[in-house]
């Protein structure tokens, strides 16, 4: 399974709730199979996409904003592993981090990660993240479903093969714009579940 392919059935079911993902080729390829105002696209922030996404969960705790999904790949969470030990720590029980897992940094030619040596899925265990696996299309679909339903912090950490989608265009928007963007969306969706 690609990373576009992981990507578009992850978008399948989170159409309402708020999505934070990783830069490059993650955010670009998430941008051209749904370019929602509910997607967060941190566009060069390597590493920060678990700690933005911890943020938001304990700010819609008391919400009825059901969770918060953040899209991260291997080698951007091991530049910020401390996420999983905060997430573990603070529990925030609307966090759901899919770890989209394909051994290499993809924006520097496919260098390996430690992930082939090191179980990323085993480290948020440690840390108290309720985990679940997923290396096909099938398995991910199911095991998505499942997690959005636990209580947080839960861990998907998905299997996918190296390579990136061809003739993606770059995401070269203000990061600004799409900050206040989904600002907007998360602050209206809050007013929504709040009146309802």
């Amino acid at each position: 399974m690609q990373r576009i392919d992981a990507l578009r059935i992850i978008a399948a079911q989170t159409g309402d709730l708020p999505v934070v993902v990783t830069c490059a080729a993650s955010s670009r390829e998430l941008a051209a199979v749904a370019d929602r105002p509910n997607h967060l696209y941190l566009l060069d922030a390597m590493g920060l996409a678990g700690s933005v996404a911890t943020g938001i969960a304990l700010g819609i705790a008391d919400t009825e904003v059901p969770k918060v999904v953040t899209i991260e790949g291997d080698g951007s969470l091991l530049m910020n592993p401390n996420v999983l030990a905060t997430g573990g720590f603070l529990r925030p029980s609307k966090l759901a981090m899919v770890l989209l897992d394909n051994g290499v940094y993809g924006a520097t030619a496919n260098l390996p990660t430690y992930g082939s040596r090191i179980d990323v899925g085993e480290l948020a265990a440690a840390a108290g993240w309720t985990v679940r696996r997923a290396a096909d299309p099938d398995e991910l679909a199911a095991r998505l479903a499942e997690v959005l339903s636990l209580d947080g912090p839960v861990f998907l950490h998905v299997r996918i093969a190296v390579g990136n989608a061809a003739e993606v265009p770059k995401l070269l928007r203000n990061p600004v714009i799409l900050g206040r963007r989904f600002q907007d969306w998360l602050a209206s969706r809050s007013a929504e579940e709040t009146l309802r």
